[in-house]
């Protein structure tokens, strides 16, 4: 319902000036009363959606500490799982086992990796890894 408003609101101020020029005998008062028009339809838009803006900002204002605090616990571990997924596009939806695991299957076989060099023994036959 609220995009319906919304949407009527911006095409009235579209075509507004246009029906303006058509309607009007005389252009300036033609003009002057749909722009008058156009104010109090806004106005009154205005007027209706205030609760729903009251609304959402007090909703905001609820949420705010508790998003805080998951970017501030879940930060560091998403960062780390963003860096060893290439493309999130290349990925279904994460899965949830039953043991309570998630997984994140790929919708296709990644592609082969070059071979590491292998560790070569040192002069004491000691391997670095």
């Amino acid at each position: 319902m609220k995009r319906i408003v919304a949407s009527l609101a911006a095409a009235s101020l579209i075509v507004a000036p246009a029906l303006a020029s058509d309607l009007a005998t005389d252009e300036d008062e033609g003009f002057s009363l749909m722009e008058e028009g156009a104010k109090l339809f806004m106005r009154g838009i205005m007027q209706e959606m205030e609760p729903a803006m009251d609304d959402l900002r007090a909703f905001a204002d609820t949420m705010e500490p508790a998003m805080r605090q998951f970017v501030r616990e879940m930060g560091p571990a998403l960062a780390e799982v963003l860096k060893k997924v290439d493309d999130l596009t290349l990925y279904h939806p994460p899965e949830m086992l039953p043991n309570g695991d998630i997984i994140m299957r790929r919708k296709q076989p990644a592609p082969p990796q070059p071979p590491q060099s292998i560790p070569q023994p040192g002069p004491e036959g000691e391997v670095e890894l």
